[in-house]
């Protein structure tokens, strides 16, 4: 059996400069680490939350090099922590859009995890609309990797309104969710959501969110929070920036599925 572990679950409010972006994201991993996070999850959007959704295109990067990708690099060797690099924007066919990928490193510094958000928010309501499709084009494959910390299953922001996509990875130790939940949706359905993933999948849920108002004026939740397998709040901060710790127990997963083996009981596919 894997070993107890800490996590942290890193809030952001980016900005418009995805050089200071990155310097706060390079400031906050040094908090986790220091309080003894061996992983650590970014945000989505970390390193850009731009005037406009076309902003992002601009800074697109092949995967594998640039700027964004070198810093997170960075951050995971020094800190010698497994790092959950939030999204990235990454070049794909389509020179008007890009895929919105988590990127996870290794503590030397490589990546071993690569996942192209494949769920696209499209949201209308007073005063706000989004449409992610417009400058992304979505993934087709989920994605989990094992470590030796933990099996870990990827997902990003409006994925986790759909629980197949998480059933089709069970079983994993956790699921990690970079995120950047608008205000409106987050109040009605972020922890709920949350919890029900963590819960119907018996496992650990680290919620990594933007939280607070925004150069661009948009504002998001925050509540970013790590749930356990019985689905209980571990901890969480509400707004601003903040960094979120927990213990990640392997035998609580194992006790929790031993006891109500949901799991094992499926029936339909």
């Amino acid at each position: 059996m894997k070993q107890k572990f800490t996590a942290a679950a890193v809030q952001m409010v980016s900005g418009t400069d995805v050089s200071a972006n990155l310097d706060a994201a390079a400031r906050l991993v040094a908090e986790a680490a220091q309080q003894g996070a061996s992983l650590v999850v970014l945000p989505e959007y970390f390193c850009l939350m731009g005037e406009q959704d076309s902003d992002k295109v601009a800074h697109r990067e092949a995967f594998g090099a640039g700027p964004i990708q070198a810093a997170l690099a960075a951050m995971a060797r020094r800190h010698g922590v497994w790092l959950v690099g939030g999204t990235v924007p990454l070049e794909c066919p389509e020179p008007d859009r890009v895929f919105n990928s988590t990127l996870t490193y290794n503590p030397q510094g490589e990546v071993v995890a690569r996942y192209d958000k494949i769920h696209l928010f499209g949201f209308t309501g007073t005063g706000e609309s989004y449409c992610e499709s417009n400058t992304i084009r979505p993934g087709t494959e989920p994605v989990k990797v094992s470590t030796p910390l933990a099996d870990i299953a990827f997902s990003i922001c409006y994925d986790l309104r759909f629980p197949e996509l998480f059933r089709g990875l069970s079983p994993v130790d956790v699921i990690v969710l970079p995120a950047a939940f608008t205000a409106t949706t987050g109040e009605a359905h972020w922890e709920p959501l949350i919890r029900s993933r963590a819960i119907e999948n018996q496992c650990y849920l680290i919620a990594s969110a933007q939280g607070g108002t925004h150069q661009n004026g948009r504002q998001t939740h925050g509540q970013s929070m790590i749930v356990d397998p019985w689905g209980r709040i571990l901890a969480q901060h509400a707004k601003g920036e903040g960094v979120v710790l927990a213990e990640i127990d392997p035998s609580l997963i194992q006790s929790v599925r031993s006891r109500l083996p949901a799991l094992a009981h499926r029936v339909l596919p």
